[in-house]
């Protein structure tokens, strides 16, 4: 690593190899709409929406400026036995938005810090229905949810499991759902593979349905490489776990706000959980802010059990922050007036096709699509797995174009404003550069 007087040695960065970075760094410096700005002057095409996050593009004005007044009249307003308007609006807005019945909404940070309280909500309410021996919570292999010890010890991709330990007790997972054999080249669900939601009563067996508290999964695996739901399978999933009084849980801090169509994964693919967490496009990633939604009588059986006073003894100093409510509001609004929880739908013919576009490619083994999301799998290079698609990622942005590199796989996940020029581009740009990749 470089010493003391170099700029670049003080920002220990996250998810990075940060000797390579800090030996050839790729900064961003602005952004507007579809685009950013790179510090050498170049424009940057946005072809994940920063982090899944941007989902009505950069520095729109009118969350900027909600956010500048919310600063100016009340810059932090605590929310442990006090409250502040734009909180309990937000709250409603969201629940308005929430599947049939998922109307109790409890304010986090993150994407992280919603699954850990969702987790933590699951296990309160089945003690508040005298179910204290149900605390083994389920994740799924190659899941991801967070980085906090409990989104850690659920989650399944080993490098983030790996050095930290055995994390939260008794946590065990589902197989995972990819099939590349039987699934290559999915447009929407993959048609084979429902029958592997079919593992959650291995484990119901193995542990016994009275010591599992909840099962948590991402609706579409995304940070893992766009790890699609085959048919049937999240209906199956509900099934098992009504049938054995398990909690279910859908991780949609990638998924909400539009990215597959409408608010919700939940609600676009008919599918209700007893609690969703979201995070990412809540607030178009102006200011960092995650929620929960919960069911309405599973909310009320920890509220009414409560012998009197606090309820649930868990928050965060900044739930519900007032910037981070005012840029909620104002990206809600953006969302109804521009109806982009329509535009995946609109799109989705347009992307799939511009995305299988790319099959035969050199390297190319699988195309993954739905909503306004795409995996594009290559074959590891031998002896060197990931390095093939880490080379693609650097030559996308050194050629104007960011997307997302996870293992050998190549993710895109645009701005919902994106238009069919813009999507042109992107796959123009990849289909050339997968050529030059060894």
């Amino acid at each position: 690593m470089k010493g003391e007087n170099d700029p670049l040695a003080a920002f220990w960065m996250p998810f990075t190899a940060n000797r390579a970075f800090k030996a050839h760094p790729r900064q961003l410096v602005s952004a507007s709409g579809m685009h950013y700005r790179s510090a050498d002057g170049r424009t940057i095409l946005d072809g994940t929406a920063g982090l899944w996050c941007s989902n009505a593009g950069h520095c729109r004005p009118e969350i900027a400026e909600a956010i500048a007044k919310a600063a100016a009249s009340l810059d932090f307003a605590p929310t442990f036995q006090l409250g502040h308007p734009q909180a309990f609006e937000l709250a409603q807005r969201l629940a308005a938005l929430m599947p049939e019945g998922l109307d109790r909404i409890f304010f986090t940070n993150s994407g992280s810090e919603s699954v850990d309280t969702a987790l933590k909500i699951a296990l309160a309410i089945q003690r508040a229905r005298g179910q204290g021996t149900r605390t083994r919570l389920i994740g799924r292999e190659r899941g991801y949810h967070g980085v906090g010890f409990g989104g850690i010890s659920v989650g399944g991709i080993v490098s983030n499991r790996r050095t930290f330990g055995g994390g939260l007790p008794g946590a065990d997972h589902l197989r995972h759902t990819h099939d590349i054999a039987r699934n290559a080249f999915s447009r929407g669900f993959p048609p084979h593979g429902a029958e592997l939601a079919d593992d959650l009563q291995r484990l119901v067996d193995l542990h016994g349905a009275e010591t599992i508290a909840a099962v948590i999964v991402e609706p579409m695996a995304g940070s893992t490489g766009v790890l699609l739901p085959p048919a049937g399978y999240l209906q199956r999933l509900r099934e098992i776990c009504d049938r054995h009084g398990i909690l279910l849980i859908f991780d949609e801090v990638i998924t909400a706000f539009g990215r597959v169509g409408g608010a919700t994964a939940a609600g676009r693919w008919g599918v209700t959980p007893d609690i969703l967490t979201m995070a990412k496009g809540l607030t178009n990633a102006a200011v960092p802010m995650g929620a929960v939604a919960v069911k309405r009588e599973l909310h009320d059986a920890v509220i009414d059990s409560a012998p009197g006073g606090i309820e649930l003894f868990h928050g965060y100093t900044y739930s519900g922050h007032p910037l981070a409510c005012a840029a909620g509001l104002a990206a809600l609004d953006l969302y109804a007036r521009d109806g982009l929880f329509d535009r995946a739908d609109e799109l989705a013919g347009y992307w799939e096709d511009a995305a299988h576009g790319l099959k035969g490619r050199r390297h190319v083994i699988d195309i993954r699509t739905i909503g306004l999301v795409a995996g594009i799998e290559l074959e590891p290079r031998p002896g060197a797995p990931t390095a093939r698609a880490m080379e693609l990622f650097h030559a996308c942005f050194d050629n104007g174009l960011l997307v997302r590199a996870t293992g050998d796989i190549i993710a895109l996940s645009p701005p919902l404003i994106v238009e069919k020029a813009e999507i042109d581009a992107m796959f123009g740009t990849l289909g050339e550069l997968i050529e030059t990749i060894a």
